[in-house]
């Protein structure tokens, strides 16, 4: 327990090797959002995500997903506050270790490596979709090439890939605005039909979404708009990251939920019977719509968009275990790789770790691991919550850093939401996700712990301290 609640110091380690440099500062607050918004990647989670919750919650979707984006709001005011205090490529870990204690930040380290890495290759089986009006391929076949494609755009220099995103972003959001636009202009109901409640059942019957199925929801609602953490995962190459981390996050969040609730609503609207809404075949409404001509842009879109969501998604996940051999988090060999910096300033060892087997990880069958994903991020934002709470005691009390409205009414409200939404998720999920942090915390008390002089020092870089 002492483990668990005592803040770690957060001085520098020595370098793993001399190949091991600080990453660079080469993007300011634009950037920042062009690169987080890439990975929220709207479009790709309005097709691909959001389908699947028409399915399940019909008429309700806008409505839970809104909900959703209301406590993330909170959830990004933790992340605010807490990413300009420890301005680490950790991320959701450094912070949590800093504040409440070294085995909390190893969780929620584990939580986020399972978020990051099962959800880049679980969307990149999706371009195979939104590529047949031009070539067929094998959902497997054509996801590990958007993996190794977005590997190897990974290894450039985090600038260049701030103007690729960028365009490909802008493409994503005129998809998104074209999806609006037909929706609203062929509406066949009218705004109450948002809430509703309303689902197809079997036999063609239309059953009435209950509360506890939108709660159900909430976990992946609050997956939709999950990216704007991103921001904290990118501080290190931040400028200015006291002022811009937060100035990053909370415009992420606004723009993302702008560019995915207003389609949302508009499908929803726009649909010609409950059946073909709870389908979530959106492509085929966007061609009802128009013409076949839109449909074929709207698709190709989406594909560039989900080729830009793997491209960020790989960049975050590389800083990510950069960040952790750089805390010494596994045995040296380890460390030492992941650690290495190429040419262009990229932890080159660490993206092709979590680019490949992305690529591989797109030839098994992952039926159940959105739920998985749910589970994990509404577990560490609890935990993002929990080290919010504890973010203003000792030195922390008076850093200089961007700081919550409402504290400590805000963390401690939307800790008791994610742990109710968490018991209402399946047991299936929760088992699975469990299981697997019950064998990271065996790794913490086996490996970890009983080397606390010389492993799993979490570390904020020393000119971010500033």
């Amino acid at each position: 327990m002492t483990d668990t609640l005592r803040p770690v110091d957060t001085a520098v380690p020595e370098a793993t090797d001399s190949n091991s440099k600080a990453l660079k500062r080469s993007i300011g607050v634009v950037g920042g959002t062009l690169l987080t918004l890439s990975c929220v990647t709207p479009a790709s989670t309005l097709f691909v995500v959001v389908p699947d919750l028409f399915g399940t919650l019909g008429t309700a979707t806008a409505l839970t997903i809104a909900i959703g984006s209301l406590l993330c709001i909170a959830v990004a005011f933790c992340y605010s506050e807490l990413g300009t205090l420890i301005p680490s490529a950790g991320g959701e870990y450094a912070m949590v270790s800093t504040m409440a204690g070294r085995l909390a930040g190893w969780l929620v380290f584990v939580l986020s490596l399972l978020v990051v890495m099962i959800v880049p290759p679980v969307i990149a089986m999706g371009t195979a979709d939104y590529l047949a009006p031009v070539i067929h391929l094998d959902p497997s076949i054509a996801g590990a090439g958007v993996m190794l494609l977005a590997t190897l755009a990974g290894l450039l220099d985090l600038r260049a890939n701030a103007w690729i995103t960028g365009i490909f972003l802008v493409l994503e959001v005129i998809a998104a605005a074209v999806v609006a636009v037909l929706g609203f202009a062929h509406s066949e109901r009218g705004v109450g039909s948002l809430v509703s409640m309303q689902v197809a059942g079997a036999h063609g019957h239309t059953d009435t979404v209950t509360a506890m199925l939108v709660v159900s929801g909430l976990a992946i609602a609050l997956f939709v708009t999950q990216g704007f953490s991103t921001a904290v995962y990118l501080s290190e190459e931040l400028e200015h990251p006291r002022r811009n981390v937060a100035r990053t996050v909370l415009a992420t969040l606004a723009i993302s939920t702008v560019i995915i609730l207003v389609p949302v609503a508009a499908i929803t609207m726009g649909a010609s019977n409950i059946s073909e809404l709870s389908g979530g075949d959106i492509s085929s409404m966007v061609t009802a719509w128009s013409n076949s001509d839109v449909g074929t842009f709207v698709s190709l879109c989406v594909a560039l968009a989900i080729i830009n969501a793997g491209i960020v998604m790989v960049i975050q996940n590389s800083r990510v275990l950069f960040a952790s051999a750089r805390d010494k988090a596994w045995p040296t060999p380890v460390n030492t790789a992941f650690a290495r910096l190429g040419r262009f300033g990229s932890p080159w060892v660490a993206t092709l770790a979590v680019g490949v087997p992305g690529a591989l990880l797109c030839f098994v069958n992952l039926d159940t691991l959105y739920g998985v994903t749910g589970v994990s991020v509404t577990g560490m934002y609890l935990l993002v919550a929990v080290a919010a709470l504890l973010s203003r005691r000792g030195s922390h009390k008076h850093t200089p850093a961007w700081r919550m409205p409402l504290w400590p009414t805000m963390p401690v409200l939307l800790i008791a939401v994610l742990a109710y939404i968490l018991t209402q998720q399946e047991t299936s999920y929760l088992l699975w996700t469990g299981g697997i942090t019950a064998a990271a915390t065996l790794y913490w008390a086996f490996y970890l712990r009983p080397r606390k002089d010389t492993r799993w020092l979490v570390s904020i870089p020393e000119d971010q301290q500033t």
